[in-house]
């Protein structure tokens, strides 16, 4: 009985929310994306700079590149002193640790099938456009995090706190693991569900305006275009897993769907205080079987308050020499 009441209260609610659509809603067919999929590539965020005058490449340069990446960034082969500064690890003689083994990651193997050398289309130069007061921003922030470093808890990564996943977004970016997202469709809605840091962003898409309040994902509103999912994403809390970005970021993202198993996903980002002009990613998601997992995110246990007292012990060590 109280099985049936639940049911009959979750139809109640659903019918009262297709009602209160805009008919224009009601009566358009959505194309469907709902579904589980993985947008994890070897394929750099930024063309490298030993490539930068190749868009795309050959099928042998493609891959040797693989080859010479996934070498690269296998966790295995890092010189614990030496660390790998190339993938994000200073030496230890600037405070760099190694991270979990090999065995834990899934970034993936593979370049885009169209072998394109950066996920950024837009600029061609397939770099992100900073601005010279953002990229001092990124050095100091690279510096901060590779090093252990702060002066509080809200000097580190929003990462570090797990308030969001590296590659969760908005927008998505392929990462070391979980690069996973469930969609899931609904009158008036869709629903992005990242498997990093476990986030779903419920996003309407009825035509409401934005809400000025300002949060860690930001505020997402969606419309069709044709067959294709525009997602515009405004007030930011702080900054989002980009680069040098800030809570002026605004985060335009399209999906469409390009066959059975697979969504183009598209995304451009301005921020004129990060940024000397909007700037484009296109990142396949291809479908996969297998469920997503919950994730929980541990490290805000342990690890903050530990690099805030390894912090104030290198300080103290440094007044008594």
């Amino acid at each position: 009985m109280r099985n049936r009441l639940l049911a009959i209260g979750v139809t109640l609610a659903a019918l009262t929310m297709a009602a209160a659509r805009p008919a224009a809603a009601q009566n358009r067919r959505e194309p469907n994306l709902a579904g589980i999929y993985s947008f994890s590539t070897v394929t750099p965020l930024q063309r490298p700079a030993a490539l930068a005058d190749k868009a795309t490449l050959t099928d042998a340069e493609a891959a040797a590149f693989e080859a010479e990446e996934n070498k690269r960034l296998n966790r295995d082969l890092f010189d614990p002193e030496k660390g790998q500064p190339s993938a994000g690890y200073a030496p230890r003689a600037q405070g760099g640790v190694l991270s979990y083994n090999e065995f834990w990651y899934e970034r993936g193997s593979k370049l885009t099938r169209d072998r394109r050398t950066s996920l950024i289309v837009d600029p061609p130069s397939g770099t992100i456009p900073f601005t010279d007061a953002a990229r001092r921003r990124v050095a100091e922030m690279r510096q901060h995090s590779d090093s252990g470093m702060g002066d509080s808890y809200s000097d580190r990564p929003l990462a570090d706190r797990c308030l969001q996943g590296f590659n969760s977004g908005p927008p998505m970016t392929p990462g070391a693991y979980n690069n996973n997202v469930q969609i899931v469709q609904s009158p008036g809605y869709v629903v992005i569900v990242n498997e990093m840091v476990h986030n779903a962003r419920i996003i309407p898409t009825d035509g409401r305006p934005h809400m000025k309040l300002r949060s860690w994902s930001g505020d997402s509103r969606g419309r069709w275009e044709g067959e294709t999912l525009v997602v515009e994403t405004i007030n930011f809390r702080r900054e989002t897993s980009l680069q040098g970005s800030t809570s002026n970021t605004r985060v335009v993202e399209r999906f469409t769907r390009l066959d059975a198993d697979t969504i183009r996903y598209e995304f451009t980002v301005t921020d004129p205080t990060a940024y000397t002009q909007p700037w484009t990613a296109m990142v396949p998601m291809t479908r996969i079987r297998e469920p997503i997992f919950e994730y929980a995110c541990h490290e805000g246990n342990y690890a903050l308050p530990n690099i805030l007292a390894g912090a104030r012990k290198q300080e103290r060590e440094k007044e008594t020499q």
